[in-house]
């Protein structure tokens, strides 16, 4: 055991992580082993590292580091997403800086800015995520844009084309006018908000009769092809087969029937546009009606505008409103809170518009990826994720597959001069499939998730041998936002494509807020850098402190304080090493105390191991760290240490102190997973080790509960050393006072712990005597009342005053739960451990009134 100096985590870990990778402990190849896989969820190539990754990117690191332990070949492959929106985003950004517009270059000339941008600050997020200290096997990053992703990409879009999967036709999709693309429903945020509902007037053709419309946009009048009606609805049944005149505009356009209108809301009467939304559009398509596309792809009026072309649409919508008002049209407006739908990635209000667009059906795909779910071939965590699953799988409609952008994977289509279209990888192919060589492929690309849902097995293309070893994945982390965007498409591709389920556990993790459940955001100055963190508190106290708080599922509300107390938690295990390193050996053999206390924490650590085998198998990782804190700081640190310690000017046995080596190294072990740096630089020191060894691959402990009566009884013992301090805490004792412990003869007490029993609460005898002392300070601890002599220190009064508090307190408490168990609903339908636990509480606090009550007659006498 090498002795040790300052603990400095910044040089332990730039020191230990330049090792593990020089040595490529990371790498696993196709071995006889068990394979435990884990593919990261790929981050942007745009992003930098924040507090969400640190969540996930922990969690992935405990799981991957376990298994590494467990014997198992752990893969752990990471890479990023070419993010099509963000990316172009930025990439234009930068150029717009330059003094270049996107529209100023060609395709070919944009894609090199696009490349260049990458190639400049691709990689930014995995490097940090090194400082986190994320094992991840990097000789395996993969880019969702990549050669190798791309064609398998192009080659997936082909093979669902064929099987009649992929079509193409006009529909209404979500348009973002920011990002000049369609998005997905999942991509699409709604909101609510507050907007104004305009009641117009609408003259029946060839009357002096009108009806009244209500809208919440105005501006979309010029799209108007009818205004439909309730056929329930009394007041136009007489309007059967005539026509409104659209204001101005003037068009006649039908007035329709539909029990689609709901005619308790507005005036009962809608203007349908069924070029600028969905429901008017599915009535276009009931009825027969004329579709007049009145916007661009900025979402500004076009020419079918009038007056108002150019005009953007909330200006358009103000300008048409007065217009109306000023023509006698407008009867009145009312303030409305409605739901608006934004986008996701520019949180511009969506445009829904008819487009020629790429979809892929779904039908099919989802009856496999359901009963996955539902048969537990794949399990997701927590349980109450698989109804929001299943809920939107059961309802999932047709995906929009193509984005109206440059950056991407460029769909494989290709057409002639008459619109004909050929669906293949190559030119060649192409002029082949449509006899001629004047053939231009589509612009658009693909949406990013139709590469990312092929990503558990993507990142092992190419190389049959891989794939069919390490995939199907083991687990999949990942946060409940992209459920629908990447999860449930993942689980559909692979039951499509492998016929295997891509993992068979998803561990969901909550979103990390702050202390006032806020999202974290730059706008809200919340959220602080984790490499910030890192540098003031460690990687391995900033883990801790991010698992401290992370309910499985829940979201987790981030405190800094959290990671300070990882740190501290950290020094405590390091203080605790260089104090095991000052002990001087005497005697060969352990003394009865220290084999007790060896054996007791022997078995506590089994029985730890236990508690955390169950929190791994639920994901319940925040609890495995807790149990992990609770083993070494007040187990090992607060009890044994105490416990083994030699007093001043003495000697602990060889024996013992290489007991207490195992135990250190039993539980740097079990720490490993949460505290990967600290946890290899003391386990380095602990002892001697081979070259190249290395405390990733040290095998998990495997220790087992041997004897349960020492656990039982070790809780008494802490009970009565407890006992012994409050007395000393609350009546101003010295801790160096030497104190007499007495009982009552013929109690049952056990007399194991004894020897620990005088050491750790200064204690000279432990004495059966025939009556106690009025005068002695009592306590009670696992039924047994113990008294404390104290002549010098006791005031009769006061004691007496305390005993009754305390007796009024323990007798409302009994009452409490004397309540409980008098409901039958309660014993009846309360799990059995649960009403067990309320008896022995009863029995417990009976027992405790009974002693608290001869304590004060005795004091009374």
């Amino acid at each position: 055991m090498r002795e040790i100096g300052k603990y400095t985590p910044g040089d332990i870990e730039s020191k230990w992580y330049g090792h593990w990778l020089e040595n490529n402990y990371f790498h696993a190849e196709v071995s006889e082993k068990e394979p435990y896989t884990i593919v990261i969820p790929p981050p942007n190539v745009t992003g930098k590292l924040h507090m969400g990754h640190m969540l996930n990117n922990t969690i992935q690191d405990v799981l991957i580091r376990r298994a590494r332990m467990l014997g198992l070949n752990a893969c752990w492959v990471p890479g990023t997403d070419h993010a099509s929106i963000a990316t172009e985003a930025k990439v234009v950004k930068r150029l717009r800086e330059q003094g270049i517009k996107k529209s100023d270059l060609s395709r070919e000339d944009f894609l090199k800015h696009a490349w260049d941008w990458t190639d400049e600050y691709g990689g930014i997020i995995l490097k940090q995520l090194r400082h986190l200290g994320a094992s991840c096997d990097w000789d395996r990053t993969a880019f969702t844009l990549d050669e190798t992703r791309s064609e398998q990409v192009i080659n997936v879009f082909i093979d669902l084309h064929k099987k009649g999967m992929i079509y193409r036709g006009l529909r209404m999709v979500n348009w973002d006018p920011a990002a000049l693309t369609a998005v997905s429903d999942e991509e699409v945020i709604h909101k609510e908000e507050n907007s104004r509902l305009y009641y117009m007037t609408y003259q029946i053709e060839g009357s002096e009769e009108s009806l009244q419309v209500a809208t919440t946009r105005p501006e979309t009048i010029f799209g108007d092809t009818a205004v439909c009606v309730n056929p329930e609805d009394e007041r136009y049944q007489h309007l059967k087969g005539k026509k409104a005149v659209v204001p101005l505009v003037g068009r006649a356009v039908p007035i329709i029937f539909d029990d689609y209108v709901d005619i308790e809301f507005g005036t009962g009467a809608l203007k349908v546009t069924p070029a600028h939304d969905t429901n008017d559009n599915m009535l276009g398509e009931k009825h027969g009606l004329e579709v007049i596309d009145v916007f661009d792809q900025h979402a500004a009026l076009n020419e079918n505008g009038g007056v108002f072309a150019g005009m953007d649409r909330f200006d358009a919508r103000k300008a048409v409103a007065k217009a109306l008002d000023e023509a006698g049209f407008l009867v009145e407006t009312k303030d409305l809170r409605n739901k608006v739908g934004r986008s996701e990635r520019t949180d511009a209000v969506i445009e829904p518009r008819l487009s020629m667009q790429w979809f892929l059906k779904m039908a099919d795909l989802v009856k496999p990826a359901i009963d996955g779910v539902k048969s537990k071939d794949i399990t997701l965590h927590p349980p109450h994720t698989e109804k929001t699953y299943l809920y939107w799988m059961e309802n999932i409609k047709d995906w929009c597959v193509s984005r109206q952008l440059w950056w991407g994977h460029r769909i494989p289509a290709w057409y002639d001069a008459e619109g004909n279209v050929a669906v293949c990888k190559t030119r060649e192919e192409a002029a082949k499939a449509l006899g001629t060589d004047k053939v231009h492929q589509d612009e658009d690309v693909m949406d990013t998730w139709f590469s990312s849902w092929l990503w558990p097995y993507s990142v092992f293309a190419g190389n049959k041998e891989e794939e069919d070893y390490f995939y199907p994945t083991s687990t999949l982390v990942t946060g409940q936002d992209i459920i629908f965007f990447w999860v449930a498409r993942m689980i559909m591709a692979g039951y499509e494509f492998k016929g295997k389920r891509p993992f068979k556990d998803v561990y969901f993790t909550g979103m990390v807020r702050d202390k006032k459940r806020r999202k974290m955001s730059k706008q809200l100055g919340n959220s602080p850098d984790p490499l910030d963190l890192i540098a003031q508190y460690g990687a391995d106290g900033v883990r801790v402190g991010m698992l401290m708080t992370a309910p499985a599922g829940n979201d987790l509300l981030f405190d800094e304080d959290l990671c300070a107390q990882g740190s501290f938690f950290a020094n405590k295990v390091w203080n605790a090493f260089r104090l095991v390193g000052m002990w001087e050996t005497g005697a060969d053999k352990m003394s009865p105390s220290e084999a007790l206390a060896v054996n007791w924490m022997r078995n506590r650590i089994g029985e730890a191991l236990i508690e955390l085998e169950n929190s791994f198998i639920k994901y319940r990782l925040s609890e495995a760290l807790m149990t992990t804190y609770k083993l070494v700081w007040d187990d090992f640190c607060s009890w044994y240490l105490e416990m083994v310690k030699p007093a001043r000017g003495e000697k602990v046995s060889a024996e013992a102190l290489e007991a207490t080596k195992n135990i250190f190294n039993t539980l740097l072990e079990i720490m490993h997973p949460f505290m990967p740096f600290i946890t290899e630089e003391l386990w380095q020191n602990l002892a001697d080790r081979k070259e190249g060894e290395t405390i990733n691959f040290a095998p998990w402990p495997t220790l087992k509960v041997e004897d349960d009566a020492i656990l039982k009884a070790f809780n008494h013992f802490a009970e009565v050393v407890g006992g012994v301090r409050t007395v000393r805490n609350e009546n101003g004792i010295a801790p160096k006072e030497v104190l007499t412990l007495e009982i009552a003869k013929g109690t049952p007490h056990s007399s194991a712990f004894d020897a620990l029993i005088k050491k750790l609460a200064n204690v000279d005898a432990i004495v059966e005597v025939n009556e106690v002392q009025k005068s002695a300070f009592s306590f009670v601890a696992g039924g047994v009342n113990y008294t404390i002599p104290a002549d010098a220190f006791v005031n009769v009064e006061e004691e007496i005053v305390k005993l009754e508090e305390e007796l009024a307190y323990t007798q409302g408490f009994l009452k409490g739960v004397e309540k409980k168990l008098s409901n039958e609903r309660f014993v009846s339908n309360a799990p059995e451990a649960v009403v067990a636990s309320e008896r022995k509480k009863q029995a417990d606090a009976e027992g405790k009134i009974t002693l608290i009550t001869q304590r004060l007659e005795a004091l009374k006498g």
